[in-house]
C-alpha cells in the first residue's frame, strides 16, 4: 500500500534540510508568518502473557513469538511519574523478551495498599534508594518503564512530590490509547529524549517541554532528529502556551516533529488563545488528569503540555490498531522492521509496511477545522479564523475521533481526500519555513537544557 504524501516533511526529506541562502530566506519567511498569523487573528477575533517465558528477545523490535498482543510504546519525556497511581495499574502480566527488548535492570515490585507516602516508605529501602542513573525499570503491576538518566533528582524517576507534571502527561497518553506500554524518562535534555529515541522498543516519543516564549534558542533539536531521521520514530512536541509562532520553537518547530497547539474540545471548539500559533495541529488543552501525590485522585489541567501527549496517545491506538490488522507483533521501526512502524501483511498476503511519514500524513488529512460560530466570547478562546486558519491550528484539530478515518485510510478501505488547496499552499509555507529555518540545525553536539527553559508547558 502507498498512502499519498501530502506536503509535509518524511524522513527521506528531512535529510536534504535547505542550506543556502538562509538570511534572506529567514527574512522573507518572517513577513510572510507575521503577515499570516497577524491576519488570521484580526479575522478570528472578529467572527496502548507470553507462554513460553523462556523464550529470549531476538532482533530489534521484533518478538521471539507472537503468543502475546500487538502493542506501541509511547515514551514521555519529562519530570517524573506517580507509579502508584491506579491510572497506571494493570494485570497484564508482560513477557521477559519486552522487559528485555526495553533493557531492564531492575524491576520494583511496588506496594499498592495504605496511602501514597506510605507506600512510598514501604518501597524505600527494595526500590526507589537503589535506583541509579544507568537503570531502566519495570514497575511490575504496572504499565510503566523507567529511566532517570539526567539524574540530578531526589527520588529517580519518581514523581517530585511538588510538581506532577510528568504524571498528567502519561496519563493523557493512556486516556487516548489504554493498551499503551509506557517507556518513561525523566529529564528535559537531548540525553533523555534519546534514551527513548534510540530504544528499539519506542515508537513514539512525546516532549511537553521548551523555551519560554518559543525563543529562537537550541534545545532538544539533535535528539529529536535521531529519534525520527535516524531511527523513523514518531515525534510529538508541544507547542508554546503563547500565541508565539511555533516554526523557531525547538520542541514544536523543527520539520521531522508534530509540533501541537491546543483547542477547547468539549468547550465551544476554538483555538486556546495561549496556545502556540501556525504549528502542526491542535489538540485537547483541558484535560481530568492523575494526580502526583496520591494514589486515585484527579485534577483538571490545561496546556499544550498535555495536547500533545493525547495526540501521541491517538498515534499509538491507530498503530495498535494497524498491528492487530496486520499480525505485527513487534514495535519500533529498526532496520529488521525495514524502519517501518507497522511491519505485517494484509488479508490478501501483500506486505503491510506503514512508516511514519504514512502515519503523519494520514494525521494531516483527518485533520479538521471547528466553525468560528460556536465561538464563546466569555470563553477566553479565539475563534477559527475563515480566512488563513491553518495560521491558528495547522492542518486543523485533531481528536479521538480522527481514528477511525485514520485506519481506514492507511489499510486503504477509505482513503480519505486531499485538503483543500488553500490549506495544502498554507501548510507548504509552513514546511518551506521550518526546512529554511531549522537548516542550520540540528546541533552538532548535544546540549543541557538553557536557563530560559519552561519545564513544562501548562
Amino acid at each position: 500500500m502507498q498512502p499519498r504524501r501530502g506536503t509535509h516533511m518524511d524522513v527521506l526529506d528531512a535529510l536534504h534540510l535547505v542550506d543556502v541562502g538562509r538570511g534572506k530566506q529567514r527574512g522573507v519567511l518572517a513577513v510572510v508568518l507575521a503577515v499570516l498569523i497577524i491576519g488570521s487573528l484580526v479575522v478570528g477575533l472578529a467572527v496502548l502473557s507470553a507462554e513460553d517465558e523462556s523464550l529470549q528477545f531476538s532482533g530489534e523490535g521484533q518478538p521471539p513469538s507472537n503468543d502475546w498482543r500487538p502493542y506501541s510504546v509511547v515514551a514521555p519525556i519529562d519530570t517524573g511519574i506517580n507509579v502508584y497511581h491506579d491510572h497506571f495499574r494493570t494485570s497484564e502480566v508482560y513477557p521477559d523478551w519486552l522487559l528485555e527488548g526495553l533493557g531492564v535492570t531492575m524491576t520494583c515490585t511496588p506496594t499498592f495498599e495504605g496511602t501514597w507516602q506510605e507506600r512510598y516508605e514501604a518501597d524505600r529501602s527494595s526500590c526507589w534508594d537503589n535506583i541509579t542513573t544507568s537503570d531502566i525499570v519495570y514497575f511490575e503491576g504496572t504499565k510503566i518503564f523507567g529511566t532517570s538518566p539526567d539524574g540530578g533528582t531526589d527520588i529517580n524517576i519518581l514523581d517530585d512530590p511538588s510538581d506532577g507534571h510528568g504524571t498528567a502527561v502519561t496519563g493523557s497518553v493512556l486516556n487516548a490509547n489504554p493498551d499503551a506500554i509506557i517507556f518513561f524518562v525523566e529529564g528535559f535534555s537531548n540525553n533523555a529524549v534519546l534514551a527513548a529515541g534510540t530504544s528499539p522498543l519506542v515508537d513514539v516519543v512525546t516532549t511537553s517541554f521548551g523555551a519560554i516564549g518559543s525563543l529562537p534558542v537550541s534545545g532538544i533539536e539533535s535528539g529529536t532528529y535521531e529519534t525520527v531521521v535516524v531511527n523513523n520514530k514518531i515525534h510529538t512536541g508541544a507547542a508554546d502556551n503563547s500565541p508565539s509562532p511555533a516554526v523557531q520553537d525547538a520542541t514544536a518547530g523543527p520539520p521531522w516533529s508534530i509540533g501541537i497547539a491546543g483547542y477547547a474540545e468539549e468547550g465551544d471548539d476554538q483555538k486556546e488563545t495561549m496556545s502556540g500559533s501556525y504549528p502542526d495541529i491542535a489538540a485537547d488543552w483541558t484535560q481530568m488528569l492523575p494526580n502526583h501525590d496520591d494514589v486515585d485522585g484527579y485534577h483538571e489541567t490545561s496546556g499544550t503540555s498535555f495536547a500533545t501527549p493525547r495526540t501521541a496517545g491517538i498515534l499509538s491506538f491507530v498503530i495498535d490498531h494497524l498491528r492487530e490488522e496486520t499480525g505485527d507483533y513487534g514495535s519500533g521501526a529498526s532496520l529488521s522492521r525495514s524502519g517501518a512502524v507497522v511491519n505485517g501483511s494484509w488479508e490478501d498476503g501483500t506486505g503491510a509496511q506503514i512508516y511514519n511519514h504514512h502515519l503523519r500524513e494520514a494525521l494531516n488529512l483527518s485533520a479538521w477545522y471547528p466553525s468560528f460560530s460556536t465561538w464563546d466570547p466569555t470563553s477566553g478562546t479565539t475563534p477559527i479564523s475563515p480566512v488563513a486558519p491553518c495560521t491558528q491550528v495547522g492542518w486543523g484539530v485533531v481528536n479521538l475521533s480522527n481514528i477511525q478515518p485514520m485506519i481506514e485510510h492507511l489499510n486503504g478501505t477509505s482513503p480519505m481526500p486531499d485538503r483543500p488547496s488553500d490549506v495544502e499552499t498554507c501548510m507548504q509555507v509552513n514546511q518551506e519555513a521550518r526546512e529554511a529555518y531549522w537548516g542550520v540545525y540540528p546541533s552538532e553536539a548535544p546540549q543541557s537544557p538553557s536557563t530560559t527553559y519552561l519545564l513544562g508547558r501548562d
